[in-house]
């Protein structure tokens, strides 16, 4: 049975009608929906209003879509069962309504104090010029820790010293989310929004009409790794949708949507897209240095300059006051190649602290849970729905952030005293210009198996020219020797595995098949041992040793011994020659087995991160053996080789340099602390007062009877 049959009246006026609700009708009473609107019921309609909703339904809703992410279609079927959970009764169905009324609510609010909780931000009843004078961006929640000048900047911070300057640094992180779809249904001539790029999201009309005259310009592809969103950005299906995700700029260092960092993507995560959003963010910023991170800094960075001068010009930055440093999520930077693990890697560059630039990523998680819902929004619902849960993440951010900034002190020093001056040197050269040698870089080039295989050829000719031949054999050199062992010994491996993967009832072209390789193996075999035992003597008789002529056996090559150097004892006789031959072939036989496996299966991000998540866990369990001191700092002797000093010392320059930079990185997260909680102090007190003019400017305009 419903309310109104058990008898309940709501009296607003002082004249009650025979009703469910009696209005005032006195002739000083207000206009129905503002006398609803006193009584706390929020009605559906301005005009003759039939259906309203309490303010203690619209607030319970709010917040649990907040944190539950509750769908307004489920908590609506949740009240209609608390009303009859039989289903039996027939009830009216104001879902419609109730959806247009929530809509309103989250604008509202955000016009108000932009999200429930009362954050002091918006304010627009306070303005004289109303609603319609509201600027763009003005709804986001700004966050205080943020260089905000005029608002928690020291007066004259533009003109400070260096090593001060530089904690004024503004940190952004750029990233797409291809969760957040929404189908093509309704547009925006039929479902416009309330906002208009008063938030997160981008002012709709100018960022689709700068699209329209950019959509046929082709993506450039990738010159680093197989970054899928950049080279499918123009295959990319977008059957059936307007939207294939959303791209946004966070705050870096504390994990907040930026105002005007939002915007939809139509195909793939488009260079395009992704400048308009980053300049429409610092379109009002007056910050001289950024330090910006996005997953694809190296590719994104290369022409970001050229492509500004094809935007808008409200939305250019002034390209000669302004200093950009590109890094890659700490994350994700293990996908790239090495040149860019080096160039664009948080750890290395200087004035960023312990920033990792993953802030996007873990704000994904929150809002992701949204997406089945907001997929089936007209554009302006679901910008306007975006848009308040990502003020409402803001202000949790703000709320926590006493005890998400902490001070964590980790200083990695070392005693080594050699080549440090000449280091040190070297690497603050390159912190204040990149261009500059980077010492990161390893100076020792991995050489490949072909690169081996020549310098061996090349020592061996000019060792003949000056009258040195150590040669046995006319037409077989001692590292052809070795280098045709290696090869034999990896068709034996091979003949093992097509042996092991034959059926069990092979046909007759399978045994035909492996025949021919088992002879041609024995063949090269009988030519190769012939020529090792002029090289190698102690051979024939280890053979020797091992024949039983007692008890022949059938021939099988694939188990033949070869006793290549590496199998021989040290006590037994083998020329070092031979011996430094057969580890520079292996070793580089070692590289380009890697190299082709990264090449065949590790193609992406995903993948390439998978393998660097292995590499880590047995680094890990490595250093849980050896200590906290990498191998390099303890090791007390190398071999004496000319070769094996240089590649010894380069690892120690190496190591010496990511050691220095985490103990910069460290002092810098300090200095960075201490300041953004200066900035967090001063942006609240600027708060206050400026909420405390707003209480001035305060004017009731009574609006016109209806």
């Amino acid at each position: 049975m419903s309310l109104k049959k058990l008898g309940l009246r709501i009296q607003l006026g002082h004249n009650p009608s025979d009703c469910s609700l009696d209005f005032c009708e006195c002739t000083t009473a207000q206009i129905c929906y503002k006398q609803l609107l006193h009584a706390r019921l929020y009605p559906a309609t301005t005009t003759d209003p039939r259906t309203a909703a309490t303010f203690g339904v619209l607030e319970h809703y709010h917040l649990l879509s907040f944190e539950l992410k509750v769908s307004t279609y489920k908590f609506y079927h949740n009240l209609a069962r608390r009303s009859d959970n039989t289903g039996l009764t027939p009830i009216k169905d104001r879902y419609a309504p109730f959806m247009h009324i929530v809509h309103e609510w989250r604008h509202l609010r955000q016009l108000q104090c932009a999200v429930a909780s009362s954050c002091p931000t918006a304010g627009r009843g306070h303005d004289p010029n109303g609603v319609g004078a509201t600027q763009e961006g003005e709804l986001a929640v700004m966050c205080p820790a943020c260089p905000q000048p005029e608002m928690n900047l020291p007066a004259g911070w533009e003109n400070s010293e260096p090593n001060v300057k530089w904690c004024y640094v503004l940190f952004i992180a750029m990233d797409a989310n291809f969760r957040l779809k929404r189908k093509a249904v309704l547009s925006d001539q039929v479902d416009p929004g309330l906002n208009a790029g008063w938030g997160y999201f981008v002012e709709e009309q100018q960022y689709k009409s700068y699209l329209s005259h950019c959509m046929t310009e082709q993506q450039e592809r990738s010159t680093c790794v197989s970054h899928n969103a950049i080279n499918m950005a123009d295959t990319k299906s977008s059957q059936g949708l307007a939207a294939t995700g959303v791209g946004t700029v966070d705050c870096a260092r504390h994990d907040m949507k930026r105002p005007n960092g939002v915007g939809d993507l139509q195909k793939g995560e488009k260079y395009l897209n992704m400048d308009y959003l980053m300049l429409s963010t610092l379109a009002n910023s007056s910050v001289p240095v950024l330090n910006v991170s996005y997953n694809i800094a190296c590719q994104w960075s290369k022409k970001f300059w050229n492509w500004m001068e094809a935007m808008p010009t409200h939305l250019h930055l002034p390209r000669d006051n302004l200093n950009i440093h590109y890094s890659v999520l700490k994350f994700h930077i293990g996908a790239h190649i090495e040149e860019c693990q080096i160039a664009y890697s948080w750890n290395f560059g200087k004035f960023v602290g312990w920033t990792d630039g993953e802030a996007p990523e873990r704000g994904w998680a929150n809002i992701n849970r949204v997406a089945s819902s907001t997929k089936e929004m007209g554009p302006g619902t679901r910008r306007d729905t975006l848009d308040d849960y990502f003020g409402d993440w803001n202000w949790k951010k703000i709320t926590a952030l006493g005890m998400s900034i902490s001070i964590h002190f980790c200083y990695q020093l070392t005693d080594s005293q050699t080549l440090i001056l000449e280091w040190r040197s070297e690497i603050e050269a390159w912190e204040d210009d990149s261009t500059s040698p980077n010492s990161f870089q390893s100076r020792v080039i991995s050489v490949m198996l072909a690169g081996v295989h020549s310098q061996l050829a090349d020592l061996e000719a000019s060792e003949l020219q000056v009258g040195i031949n150590c040669s046995l054999h006319c037409d077989i050199s001692p590292s052809i020797l070795i280098s045709t062992g290696i090869d034999i010994e990896e068709q034996q491996q091979r003949l093992h595995c097509d042996i092991a993967n034959l059926s069990l009832h092979p046909t007759d072209k399978q045994k035909e098949m492996l025949t021919h390789c088992t002879n041609t193996l024995q063949c090269k075999i009988d030519t190769w041992t012939r020529v090792q035992e002029l090289y190698m003597p102690i051979v024939s008789t280890l053979r020797s040793s091992h024949l039983n002529p007692a008890a022949p056996t059938e021939l099988k090559p694939q188990d033949f011994l070869l006793y290549l150097p590496s199998a021989l004892d040290d006590t037994l006789h083998c020329d070092k020659q031979l011996r430094d031959n057969e580890w520079e072939l292996c070793y580089a036989q070692a590289l380009d087995a890697l190299k082709k496996f990264k090449e065949k299966n590790l193609r992406g991000q995903a993948a390439s991160m998978h393998a660097q998540a292995l590499i880590a866990q047995v680094e890990a369990r490595k250093d849980a053996r050896m200590g906290t001191l990498s191998w390099i700092w303890v090791a007390h002797q190398a071999d004496n080789s000319c070769t094996e000093n240089d590649k010894v010392q380069d690892c120690i320059h190496i190591e010496w340099c990511k050691a220095r930079a985490r103990a910069a990185r460290w002092s810098e997260e300090v200095d960075l602390l201490l300041e953004e909680m200066r900035r967090v102090l001063v942006y609240l007190e600027w708060e206050i007062e400026a909420w405390r003019s707003r209480a001035t400017r305060h004017q009731i305009n009574k609006l016109p009877e209806q």
